[in-house]
């Protein structure tokens, strides 16, 4: 594994090749900015809360496929993993909403403004898989990795 403190190094942008999961290069910042007081503290474990959310109404599949086209009624079914459809609000058209799956909706009846995440705490060494940042806060806070 190499660092880079170059945000245009050609290499960050290389898909993810080894066996590890893990990318060949990572950016970290230099010693000019962290002389900037761009420093956070150590921490190495996160938890996969998963993707925010608009708010909005959680509506059965059964009812919101029946005023749909025939797309919709074939293409989103249990047997394919939904089981609802999140409704967006008014303000949000032409966006109507999003069609979910159980674990996203179990998800957020306990954590409403997050969908799909795991809540498992990771310890960095990871699990050999890269997710966008934006679905993990630092363990024991509500921040986001890479915020």
């Amino acid at each position: 594994m190499s660092l880079t403190t170059d945000p245009n190094d050609p290499r960050l942008k290389e898909a993810q090749k080894n066996v590890t999961g893990q990318h060949d290069i990572y950016l970290v910042l230099s010693d000019e900015e962290r002389a900037k007081g761009f420093v956070r503290p150590y921490r190495d474990s996160y938890i996969h809360q998963g993707r925010k959310v608009e708010t909005g109404e959680i509506i059965p599949l059964e009812i919101a496929v029946a005023d749909m086209s025939d797309y919709c009624k074939t293409n989103y079914t249990k047997e394919n993993g939904y089981a609802a459809f999140l409704k967006y609000p008014a303000d949000r058209s032409p966006l109507t909403g999003k069609f979910l799956t159980q674990d996203e909706v179990d998800a957020m009846r306990d954590r409403k403004e997050y969908a799909g995440g795991c809540w498992t705490v990771t310890k960095m060494g990871g699990c050999n898989k890269h997710l966008p940042v934006g679905e993990f806060v630092w363990k024991g806070t509500n921040e986001l990795v890479g915020s």
